[in-house]
C-alpha cells in the first residue's frame, strides 16, 4: 500500500506561552493601540521596534500592519510618486506589485535565471533603456541572488534599492543581513513568515530622512516621539508635514506575540535548515527533478522548497501535483496560466498595464515548483515527502 502524508503544510507551531500571558495582560488593560499607554508606559509596539533594529543591525525600524504596508511606505518614503519607473523582478507574489501599483509606479519588469535569481544584464539593460529610478528586489522564496553584482548596477544607475526580504528574515549574503544592502528593507511577519503575528511587517532603514518620512506615513500623526527606533527631532520637523497618514500601525497586542518569539528566530532558521537540506538532498537525487545548487556564501532560511521539474513536460505537471496531493502532500506550481491560492504569474497582475512577455520568466515558472515547510515537520516527515513525490513522478513516466 502506498505511503501517505498525514501532517498538515498550513500548521504553524503554536506561539509561545509568554506572549499568551502578555497578550492577555494587554486585553485586560484595554490598551491596545500603540499609542494608548500610561504615565511612564513605553508602548510595546515601541519595545518591538528597539529589540528587532538591534536584532537586524539596522538604525532605525519601523513595525506595521502587513509586509505589503511596508512596501507601500518604503515607496513613499522614498519618493516614488505616480509615474515614477521602478525596476521588479518578475518572479514574486503579488503583494509586491500590488504595493507598487498602490504607489502609482510604473512597473518595469525584469527577467530572471534559471535559478530563480534577478537575471542581472537584464536587469542592467532596463535601467539604461527606461531611466528607472527604483529597484524594488524581491529576495523571492528566499533565493538571494549576487548581491555584488546588484550593488554595482545600483551604483552604476544610480538606483534606490528597496529590499523585499518577506522570505529572507535571518538569512545573510558574505555574511551581511538580508535587508542591509538597500536603502530601505521590509519585512513580514504574516502567518506563513518567519514571525507570526497573523499579519504585520517591519520596515528597517539607516537613512533618517526615510525613517521619519516612514513613521509619519504609518500613521503616527505628530506623536512620532512615542516610536522605538526613531531618529533626532530635527529629522521629523523636515518631514512630518510632507507625509501622509496610511494609517497602518502595527498594535500592541501583535507587537507582544513578535517580541516573545525573536528571541528564538536564529535557532527557527537552524531548524528550518536542517528540513531544507533533507528536502534538497532528496529531491536533487530524483531522475527528473532539478534543484539548483545554493552559492557557498548564502546563508539562506529553508522555510519553503523549491524545485523544478524537467522530466515531464509543463503541461503535465498538474499531474504530479495531483498525484501528490491524492497522497497529502501539497506541491504548488508556478506555470499555471491562472492564479492558484497565494501563487500568480507576471501576466496575471492586468493592474500594472500592458506588461511586456518575458520568455525567459515565463519558461522557468512553467518547471518551478514549491512546497511549505511548516516546524511542525520533523526532518524525518521531510525524506516521506522525497519519497511520495519521487515515486508520483516515476509512475508519470520519467
Amino acid at each position: 500500500m502506498a505511503i501517505r502524508f498525514e501532517k498538515s503544510f498550513t500548521q504553524q507551531e503554536p506561539i509561545p506561552e509568554e506572549a499568551i500571558a502578555r497578550a492577555a495582560e494587554i486585553l485586560r488593560s484595554g490598551r491596545l493601540h500603540r499609542y494608548n499607554t500610561a504615565p511612564g508606559e513605553t508602548a510595546e509596539a515601541s519595545l518591538l521596534e528597539e529589540e528587532y533594529a538591534a536584532w537586524q543591525g539596522a538604525r532605525f525600524c519601523l513595525a506595521v500592519t502587513s509586509g505589503g504596508q511596508a512596501m507601500q511606505i518604503a515607496l513613499r518614503a522614498t519618493g516614488v510618486k505616480p509615474g515614477t519607473k521602478v525596476l521588479a523582478n518578475a518572479y514574486t507574489l503579488a503583494p509586491v506589485p500590488g504595493a507598487l501599483h498602490a504607489a502609482g509606479a510604473e512597473v518595469v519588469l525584469v527577467e530572471i535565471d534559471r535559478n530563480w535569481h534577478t537575471d542581472i544584464a537584464d536587469l542592467c539593460a532596463k535601467a539604461d533603456a527606461t531611466g528607472a529610478t527604483h529597484l524594488m528586489l524581491s529576495h523571492m522564496r528566499g533565493h538571494i541572488c549576487d548581491m555584488d553584482a546588484i550593488m554595482q548596477a545600483v551604483r552604476d544607475f544610480d538606483l534606490t534599492l528597496i529590499e523585499d526580504c518577506a522570505h529572507t528574515m535571518g538569512a545573510r549574503w558574505k555574511g551581511i543581513r538580508s535587508g542591509n544592502f538597500g536603502h530601505v528593507a521590509c519585512f513580514s511577519t504574516q502567518t506563513y513568515k518567519h514571525m507570526n503575528s497573523g499579519e504585520g511587517g517591519f520596515l528597517t532603514t539607516d537613512d533618517p530622512d526615510i525613517a521619519a518620512r516612514a513613521v509619519v506615513t504609518s500613521g503616527s500623526y505628530m506623536l512620532y516621539g512615542a516610536h522605538g527606533a526613531i531618529p533626532e527631532e530635527a529629522v521629523f520637523r523636515r518631514q512630518r508635514l510632507e507625509a501622509p497618514n496610511s494609517s497602518a500601525r502595527i498594535d500592541n497586542l501583535r507587537a507582544a506575540l513578535l517580541r516573545a518569539q525573536l528571541p528564538g528566530l536564529e535557532d527557527n532558521v537552524r531548524r528550518w535548515n536542517e528540513r531544507y537540506d533533507v528536502l534538497s538532498r532528496g529531491f536533487a537525487a530524483i531522475p527528473g527533478i532539478r534543484v539548483p545548487e545554493r552559492a557557498q556564501h548564502e546563508a539562506y532560511v529553508g522555510s519553503s522548497f523549491q524545485f523544478q521539474v524537467t522530466g515531464l513536460a509543463p503541461e503535465r505537471i498538474p499531474e504530479l501535483v495531483a498525484g501528490c496531493a491524492a497522497r497529502g502532500v501539497e506541491i504548488k506550481w508556478f506555470g499555471a496560466d491562472e492564479p492558484q491560492g497565494f501563487t500568480s504569474r507576471f501576466d496575471s497582475w492586468r493592474y500594472l498595464g500592458d506588461v511586456p512577455d518575458l520568455p525567459q520568466t515565463r519558461a522557468v515558472l512553467a518547471t518551478t515548483c514549491d512546497i511549505r515547510v511548516p516546524l511542525t515537520f520533523a526532518p524525518e516527515d521531510c525524506a516521506v515527502i522525497v519519497q511520495i513525490a519521487g515515486e508520483e513522478l516515476a509512475a508519470l513516466g520519467t
